[in-house]
């Protein structure tokens, strides 16, 4: 997988991606947004990759979208028709939103390591993280209210399920700065760590654990989740039987159950 935006390596069923626009803060212009549902729509479909954490190259995780290409919107300005104006700036947005959206759908779990700038649409990406941990450098905003802007990619949709309602309100109302210790204290980030080094540590002896289990039952283990999230108990467990009447039979216990009998270490497929 060859990308100009994104630095990606693959070992020991573990993905490694990285926003590589270190220069320009890891801001992303189209051809970042088109990457980044590449990639997380191929890594879905790549058997060998069980866990995915995602982070910045330099000094940045992602300052968001590119201001070029937001500024590129008066592009649309061209169409004559009104109408046919606002339907094709709302494809520009469910494009967008699809990329972020790439993460989300994606049946491996998606670990976000952030360190220095995680603002606006970094932010946003960072919502459809499945888990999210952060540097003592690390500082983040919803920057779009700065901008004049309702922010439209799923950080006011997303964090309203992360954190406090009012919380979110004050953020996106302000636009205002806050650190990863206090990302941390309201729920947004797992945990803070002293630096990039270690945090990043810390994460990839996450993956390796999450990478080490049955692969079925942890995509079986995000859809529900992610199902739960959406919908009421009732629903979700409802869902849950119908999900292990399909799939709890599967080569996978045998072999959990195998390795645990015999105190070895359980030896999973890849698909």
């Amino acid at each position: 997988m060859n990308y100009t935006s994104f630095k990606i390596t693959i070992d020991k069923h573990i993905a490694n991606v990285a926003f590589n626009r270190p220069d320009k803060a890891n801001s992303l212009h189209e051809t970042a947004w088109e990457e980044m549902q590449h990639v997380f729509e191929t890594l879905n479909q790549t058997p060998e990759v069980r866990v995915i954490i995602l982070s910045g190259e330099g000094r940045n995780f992602c300052a968001g979208i590119d201001l070029a290409t937001l500024m590129d919107i008066q592009k649309f300005e061209g169409v004559n028709c009104e109408g046919r104006k606002r339907e094709v700036l709302r494809k520009f947005i469910f494009k967008l939103q699809d990329a972020i959206s790439a993460i989300e759908k994606c049946r491996k779990p998606v670990l976000a390591a952030v360190h220095g700038a995680c603002i606006g649409g970094g932010l946003d990406t960072l919502v459809a993280c499945d888990m999210r941990y952060a540097s003592e450098d690390a500082y983040f905003s919803i920057k779009e209210i700065d901008y004049g802007m309702v922010a439209d990619l799923g950080i006011l949709q997303r964090l309203p399920k992360i954190v406090a309602p009012g919380i979110v309100a004050e953020l996106a109302y302000t636009g205002r700065k806050f650190s990863g210790a206090e990302a941390t204290a309201m729920g947004l980030t797992n945990r803070t760590l002293a630096s990039r080094e270690e945090m990043m540590e810390e994460v990839m002896d996450i993956a390796t654990q999450i990478a080490s289990k049955s692969p079925l039952s942890i995509r079986g283990t995000k859809e529900m989740l992610l199902y739960a999230r959406d919908h009421s108990v009732e629903d979700s467990l409802n869902y849950m039987t119908a999900w292990n009447a399909s799939m709890l039979l599967s080569d996978d216990l045998m072999t959990a159950f195998a390795a645990s009998m015999s105190k070895q270490k359980a030896e999973f497929a890849d698909s």
